[in-house]
C-alpha cells in the first residue's frame, strides 16, 4: 500500500508540473498570437489614426476661414503675393530663403503653422499644407518648401509642396508615383480653390534644382518625394501648371464631426472575437488533455491497489 500511496504523490506532482506547462504554453501561443496580429495591423491601425488626425486639422482650418472676413482674406492674400513677387526677383532666395523676412508668419491664419491644404483625388489624398519641410511635418502632413513661391496663383509662380512616401504609419505621398500627365490636383488657400493639371513627370537628384525655378508667366506646383521607393536616393517630381481658380466646392465638415470608420469598427470586433475564440480552443484542448491524462493515472492508481490486494491476498494464503 505504501508503494502504491508514494506512486500516487509522484503522479500528482507530475499532473501538477504537466498542468504548469500546459499553461505556460497556451500562454505563450497567446502572447505569438497577439504579436503577430499587431504586427499586422499597425500600417492599418496607424494610417487611419493618421488620417483622422490630418482630416480634424484640416475641418478647423475650414472652420477658422469660415469664421474670417473678405478683408481678411484680401489681407493674408496680398501678404502672400508680396512675398512671391520678391523670389521673383531674387532667385538666390531659393537658396537662401531667410533672404526675404517674415515667411512663417504669412497665410498662418491660426498659429498652427497650416497654411491651406492640398487635395489629389485620383489617389484618395488629402493633407493639410504646414510651413516647411522639417521632418517633423514630413512624418505626418505635407509640407510648402520655403524659398519657393506661397501656393495662391497667379504669374511668375512656382510653389514646391512635399511630403514623405512608403511610411508605415501613414500614406502621404506614398502613391505620387500613379499620377499621370493630365491628371489633376488641387490647392486650398483660405477661400481660394486652384486646380493644376500635371504636366511634367521627371525624376532628378537632390541637389538638380533647376525644374524647381520660377518661369516667367507661368503658375506652376511641383509635388515631390522620395524615390526608389524604400532607397530614397532620387526625387520624383509631379509638376502642374494652373488650369482654374475659384471657391471651394466641398462640404463644410466641422472638426467635431468626425466618427469611427465603420470598416475600421467591424475590423476591431472580428480581432476581438477572433481572440476570444482561439483562447476559447485553447483552453478546450488543454482540459480535454488533462481530463485523458486524470483517466490513465486513475486507472494506473487501480492497477497497483489490486496488485497490492492480491499480493496482500497470496501472503494470507
Amino acid at each position: 500500500m505504501k508503494s502504491g500511496k508514494k506512486s500516487e504523490k509522484k503522479s500528482k506532482k507530475t499532473l501538477k508540473k504537466k498542468k504548469l506547462s500546459s499553461n505556460i504554453t497556451t500562454i505563450i501561443l497567446i502572447l505569438i498570437f497577439l504579436v503577430g496580429l499587431s504586427v499586422m495591423l499597425y500600417p492599418t491601425v496607424s494610417n487611419y489614426i493618421n488620417q483622422r488626425h490630418q482630416s480634424k486639422a484640416i475641418a478647423a482650418y475650414d472652420e477658422k476661414v469660415s469664421e474670417m472676413k473678405p478683408e481678411d482674406y484680401t489681407k493674408y492674400f496680398e501678404a502672400a503675393e508680396k512675398y512671391n513677387k520678391k523670389l521673383a526677383k531674387n532667385p538666390s532666395a531659393f537658396y537662401n530663403p531667410d533672404e526675404i523676412k517674415g515667411y512663417e508668419k504669412i497665410l498662418d491664419i491660426s498659429g498652427t503653422g497650416i497654411m491651406g491644404y492640398i487635395t489629389i483625388k485620383k489617389l484618395g489624398v488629402e493633407l493639410p499644407i504646414y510651413h516647411g519641410t522639417d521632418e517633423g511635418i514630413l512624418q505626418i502632413a505635407a509640407g510648402h518648401l520655403k524659398g519657393t513661391s506661397f501656393p495662391v496663383g497667379g504669374d511668375s509662380t512656382h510653389s514646391v509642396i512635399s511630403a514623405h512616401r512608403g511610411l508605415p504609419s501613414t500614406k502621404l505621398f506614398t502613391d505620387l508615383d500613379k499620377m499621370e500627365v493630365g491628371d489633376t490636383f488641387t490647392i486650398t488657400i483660405l477661400n481660394r480653390e486652384i486646380t493644376y493639371e500635371v504636366d511634367d513627370i521627371s525624376i532628378v537628384l537632390p541637389d538638380e534644382t533647376d525644374s524647381l525655378q520660377i518661369e516667367d508667366k507661368k503658375d506652376y506646383c511641383t509635388l515631390m518625394t522620395c524615390t526608389p521607393y524604400g532607397i530614397n536616393t532620387h526625387r520624383l517630381l509631379v509638376r502642374g501648371h494652373c488650369i482654374g481658380t475659384g471657391e471651394p466646392q466641398h462640404i463644410h465638415v466641422t472638426a467635431e464631426a468626425f466618427q469611427i470608420d465603420p470598416t475600421i469598427t467591424a475590423s476591431v470586433m472580428g480581432i476581438i472575437l477572433l481572440i476570444m475564440l482561439l483562447i476559447r480552443v485553447l483552453i478546450r484542448t488543454r482540459k480535454k488533455g488533462q481530463e485523458g491524462k486524470h483517466l490513465k493515472c486513475n486507472q494506473v492508481f487501480l492497477h497497483l491497489k489490486r496488485g497490492d490486494l492480491i499480493g496482500n491476498n497470496k501472503k494470507t494464503k
